[in-house]
């Protein structure tokens, strides 16, 4: 009975993403002709004389430097940069995943840790809440794109290069969504929870860690999920300012230099199927600490 539910259950989810994936896919290639079209006939069409609409059609979908280039045509430099180039070199993407990977991780890491000092110190002290919580919140009113800049200065000039510099702006958008999650959920226990802790004579250590932070991990995980793609996010911009060699966003940035489209849109490709494998990953460890805290 089990194994036929979640069979229909497949189904049911599969029909309609699949529906949708073909429309989106039916979009796309209307996109490209319609976009491509001017320069073909310009480039490609006009210098041979004659043509029909399937000419058109062909010549869209087939140029070499498209203005929005056909899912057949990022699809195979997409597969051509992982078959036809070893790992280590730049022309592979997944060389560039690596390098934004890292960046991406340890700015999650450091946000996550970040939002959580933050968060206990808030619910903790109502000074710190309200000194701390409203210049949170303004802190993300700055856009990525103009303080990354800034900071990648000042750690240039304090000796730090490499891959901190990237994870601090990965961290500067992780922390966030980690901060303001996690102040709710430590408000979560209701008060004759706090005040069956208060009668055992818990202190604000054991009240943290034996009812507020069980029954903050609801809200923790979602926000995670959140903090990991907002932190891919950063990790490519800062790649962007720094003229950067290696990662997702030194890739899009030589495509846009040389005006190859059909690369930058392999690169976001890429991206967002590292955004989706980072999140699934949440997802996962989500799925392994709330089943093994739930088990008797």
């Amino acid at each position: 009975m089990a194994i036929t539910k979640q069979s229909a259950g497949f189904k049911d989810s599969f029909v309609p993403v699949t529906v949708l994936l073909l429309a989106g896919l039916l979009l796309w290639y209307a996109g490209a002709i319609w976009l491509n079209a001017d320069g073909a006939i310009e480039r490609v069409l006009a210098p041979k004389g004659s043509w029909n609409w399937r000419d058109l059609i062909d010549a869209t979908l087939a140029m070499q430097r498209p203005i929005l280039p056909a899912p057949h045509q990022v699809a195979a430099d997409f597969f051509s940069s992982l078959i036809d180039w070893p790992i280590d070199s730049p022309r592979n993407l997944l060389f560039h995943v690596r390098v934004t990977a890292e960046s991406t991780l340890l700015g999650f890491a450091m946000g996550t840790v970040l939002g959580l000092v933050l968060a206990v110190l808030i619910v903790h002290s109502r000074t710190l809440d309200r000194a701390l919580l409203p210049w949170i919140v303004a802190s993300q009113t700055v856009p990525v794109l103009a303080i990354a800049p800034i900071v990648l200065v000042i750690l240039g000039t304090l000796g730090l290069a490499g891959v901190l510099p990237k994870a601090v702006i990965a961290m500067y958008l992780c922390f966030f969504p980690v901060t303001v999650a996690m102040v709710q959920g430590l408000r979560a226990p209701q008060r004759i929870e706090t005040e069956l802790m208060y009668t055992y004579a818990a202190s604000r250590w054991d009240t943290l860690f034996m009812l507020r932070l069980p029954s903050a991990l609801p809200f923790l995980f979602p926000a995670l999920k959140v903090a990991i793609a907002a932190g891919l996010v950063g990790a490519m911009v800062a790649e962007l300012p720094t003229g950067a060699q290696a990662g997702l966003g030194a890739r899009l940035l030589t495509g846009s230099y040389y005006g190859n489209t059909v690369q930058i849109w392999s690169a976001l490709v890429m991206s967002a199927l590292l955004g989706l494998t980072l999140t699934s990953s949440v997802s996962l460890l989500q799925k392994l600490v709330l089943s093994n805290r739930s088990r008797p």
